[in-house]
């Protein structure tokens, strides 16, 4: 399996490569050059490791088995996660055929550790064969859980140091906490005055300049990546829509080959984009169900087939999903529209130079096929949390509460109630817990424990240990920057800058 760009259709890299550098030459996204056709029958009966080793070695044909192996027994210990990595629940049928898709039983309570936790391991294979003698520096811009679980994932991984930046004002208390006591010697994090798109653009600045990358190269360190633009961390999500619908064949809530609908709780457009993957392999997915918040960016794409970032921003209850610049979309853009890495190259300037791009009817057509795309504001939000508690007994986060009103929002435009549905659930509600308890009842004045331990004993329900550890960890991390400020923080922070930071 090689790998080319969605802006150079005629590059081709080992998984190896693509994984080490992250983001390609010319600023394009890595994708495989096809997508492989399994058999679901020959899949059905594995445990999650065994069905993550047998998907990987599809597509990292330049690792060995014994290394695949490795890197998911290291991964996807039952330590890590309590069991298998994730659980399948069904609600009742009161508001349709739904089955969530609990993906948040790791180390920091949030469905990125399904990637970021076998990432390093990937990428630790792939610097001793495509980069033996560097040190990855991976860059991340986070809007509230790749920080952490990137932090956790690489900490003390030898030969990476983890820089990750957030949006001061746009992350929950809960997050910026798990990130601002973040442990290891190879970590740093830093908040921007900004949104995640300020952080983002500046990353993706820093990533594809020349002339940093030299400067790097002297002090034997190179640039990789932990946010989903790397293929290492996309394609672990693969994994886990296969195995939810295996679960659901074990439940005897499909027939194995009947199609289901995937909803997703999206901003980057990642984790909906492995669903598509899965399909293309042979999952029978028969509509993607897009979940915005009042970001509602992808929404708008969806129907029109214009991207438009220029409107208000809202910091939401929401906030892993505060993005208008959604970078994975690229990817799926370039699978619709033929490969053509020439018109993606021209949509992508469009949105860098003028801030939007029409991608035509024909690409408009095909997307609409495929994808509901709606939104949730906060009172939505609420609303749904309150509301599946009271009916179904069951706690959700905010943003698996967007997925499950905007699948809502799906079986009342389509009269479709009764299409087996697997919903995302994306991370505990304890680490939304302010908004989580207000919506269940009113608030009384307290920080997160105090909401911690009143949700805990309304709901009879369980703090995740790894949140309450958090308590009595010290802060380590307290600078903010501006945007602008990232490189001279970057290049400080690795000793080859400079000045202060």
């Amino acid at each position: 399996m090689k790998y080319k760009s969605t802006r150079n259709s005629h590059l081709r890299l080992e998984a190896s490569q693509v994984i080490a550098q992250g983001i390609s030459e010319e600023g394009g996204l890595f994708v495989p050059e096809r997508l492989p056709a399994v058999e679901l029958a020959n899949l059905a009966d594995m445990s999650y490791s065994r069905l993550a080793a047998s998907i990987f070695r599809l597509f990292l044909t330049d690792f060995t088995d014994e290394q695949i192996e490795s890197c998911v027994s290291h991964a996807y210990s039952p330590d890590k996660f309590g069991g298998e990595p994730v659980k399948l629940i069904s609600l009742s049928g009161v508001q349709g055929n739904r089955h969530l898709l609990e993906l948040w039983h790791g180390p920091t309570c949030a469905f990125k550790d399904m990637a970021l936790q076998i990432l390093p391991h990937f990428l630790a294979v792939s610097l001793k064969k495509s980069a033996p003698d560097k040190q990855a520096v991976i860059l991340v811009a986070t809007s509230g859980d790749t920080g952490k679980a990137a932090l956790e994932g690489f900490r003390d991984v030898p030969s990476t140091h983890v820089i990750v930046f957030y949006p001061q004002n746009g992350v929950s208390p809960m997050q910026k906490r798990q990130m601002a006591t973040q442990e290891g010697a190879n970590v740093s994090v830093c908040a921007i005055n900004g949104n995640f798109d300020d952080a983002q653009t500046a990353v993706k600045r820093i990533f594809t300049d020349d002339g940093i990358k030299q400067q790097l190269a002297e002090h034997g360190k190179m640039f990789s990546s932990a946010n989903s633009i790397n293929w290492g961390r996309l394609l672990p999500q693969i994994v886990y829509y296969f195995y939810a619908y295996f679960e659901l064949c074990r439940k005897g809530k499909v027939q194995l080959g009947q199609p289901v609908h995937v909803a997703v709780p999206t901003g980057n457009f990642g984790n909906i984009l492995a669903a598509y993957y899965a399909r293309k392999m042979g999952l029978p997915v028969k509509k993607f169900i897009c979940a915005s918040n009042a970001n509602r960016v992808l929404t708008d794409f969806i129907r029109t087939g214009v991207y438009d970032r220029h409107r208000e921003f809202f910091a939401t209850s929401s906030p892993s999903m505060d993005i208008l610049i959604s970078s994975n979309l690229e990817r799926l853009l370039y699978a619709l529209s033929d490969e053509d890495s020439g018109c993606l190259t021209d949509w992508m300037e469009q949105l860098a130079v003028q801030g939007y791009y029409d991608v035509g009817d024909r690409v408009r057509t095909k997307v609409q096929e495929l994808f509901f795309g709606g939104s949730c504001d906060d009172a939505g939000t609420s609303r749904t949390v309150r509301e599946i508690w009271e009916k179904d007994r069951y706690l959700v986060d905010t943003h698996t509460a967007v997925a499950l009103d905007v699948y809502r929002q799906y079986v009342e435009e389509t009269g479709d109630n009764s299409t087996p549905t697997i919903i995302a659930s994306t991370a505990s509600p304890y680490k939304f817990v302010e908004d989580v308890l207000g919506a269940l009842e009113p608030l009384e004045k307290g920080d997160e424990y105090a909401y911690m331990a009143r949700l805990e004993a309304l709901t009879h329900t369980g703090m995740p240990l790894q949140l309450k550890a958090l308590k009595e960890k010290p802060v380590r991390f307290k600078e903010v920057i501006q945007s602008g400020e990232a490189l001279r923080y970057v290049l400080h922070t690795l000793g080859i800058g400079g000045g202060e930071k």
